[in-house]
Parts: C-alpha cells; structure tokens; sequence
C-alpha cells in the first residue's frame, strides 16, 4: 500500500472522519508548504509529553499548567460547587459547558457511550472510576449527580443505563441525579450545542 492510502487509512480513525475527507487531508498536506507539515509532524510527536490526563475528573489538560500536580485547572479550584458533579461523554463537551457560564461545579469525562444490546458496557466507559471518585465526592458533600449526555440513541441509552447503576448509591447517600432539560433538539451532539441553549438545558433539568 503507498504512503498516500497508509495515510488516508490513519485519518479515518479520527471521530466522524470518512474515507472522502481523509483523502482530502492528505492531499491538503502533499500541497502545503513544507514548514506547515514539519509543524504538525512536530505537534503531533510532543503531544503525549505535552498533555497531561486529570486525576478527577480525566479530562486532557496542558501540562505547563500544573506540572507537579494531575489535577486541571478546573478540579484544582475550591471555589466550586461540591454539591455538583456532572458526567459528560467527553472532553469537547467540558469546554462547550464551560464557555456558556452556566456551570460551577466539579466534572466527570465518562470517555464514551454505551452501545446498545452491548454485554459488557462497562468496557465502553470509566464506569468503575466514576464510583470510586464518587465516595469522595460524597464525602466532600456532594448533593447532585446531573448526567449530560448527547441527545441521540446511544446517548439516551447510556445516561439511562447510568441512572439505574447509579440509583442505589444515590438513594443511600441522599444525592439527586437529574438530567439536562430537552433543549437539546433530538439527535444532536452536546458538543455542538450554543451557550443559551445549555443554560436553558441546565436551567431546567429534572
């Protein structure tokens, strides 16, 4: 196989990447001028060293931040509510939530979704770390547990699925989980959501 299907064959790894567009990076990238691929190449081999994982809440953060310490900027912060945790599918979803102001309290990145008819769900997320952060949430006071997740099948199933593994604990310590009010249109991704419609999803979640 040449270098050009090798690469075209990488780039449709990427999330929501097809075969037409991953052709199209590699001929952009035979185009460009040569300072711009050494760049990327450059990029893309420091990323590992220069992108560190949270301890928390697993969200992807610049290392020069907090060198010595894995936590990101966000879970190092004690002004934040610690009555609040809410469970996103991934790390865009953060920074969409972030920008609109509408939420001040502590995240968790579930890393995933859960597939329909799937056996072991599991697999598919940080389900197990997600019940070991959360006793010391609850230790911390923790009150609300909000699942904001994308508003498509798998979506659904997955915040679903969550409430009833979750129901138990959350019954026991006192805690509440609700949902993001139906802002979000059906099908759609959290990720591409404006700050008003998070707010008023937030606003009125039940």
């Amino acid at each position: 196989m040449d270098p050009i299907h090798q690469l075209t064959d990488l780039f449709k790894k990427f999330p929501g990447i097809g075969p037409r567009q991953a052709r199209r990076f590699v001929y952009y990238l035979l185009s460009a001028d040569q300072s711009i691929v050494d760049q990327m190449s450059e990029k893309i081999k420091n990323l590992k060293q220069a992108i560190k994982q949270c301890s928390e809440c697993q969200r992807y953060f610049n290392n020069s931040y907090n060198p010595k310490n894995n936590l990101c900027k966000i879970c190092a912060d004690n002004t934040r509510d610690k009555g609040s945790l809410l469970i996103i599918e991934k790390d865009i979803d953060l920074e969409v939530v972030e920008k609109s102001g509408s939420y001040k309290g502590y995240y968790f990145v579930l890393g995933g979704t859960v597939p329909i008819l799937d056996p072991n769900p599991e697999v598919h997320i940080r389900f197990p770390l997600l019940l070991s952060k959360l006793e010391n949430k609850i230790k911390e006071g923790l009150s609300e547990i909000i699942v904001a997740l994308s508003v498509t099948t798998e979506g659904d199933h997955t915040a679903h699925w969550l409430a009833t593994k979750l129901e138990p604990l959350a019954l026991q310590a006192g805690i509440k989980i609700s949902f993001p009010g139906r802002g979000l249109s059906t099908g759609s991704e959290l990720e591409y959501a404006d700050s008003e419609t998070i707010k008023n999803a937030l606003k009125n979640r039940q």
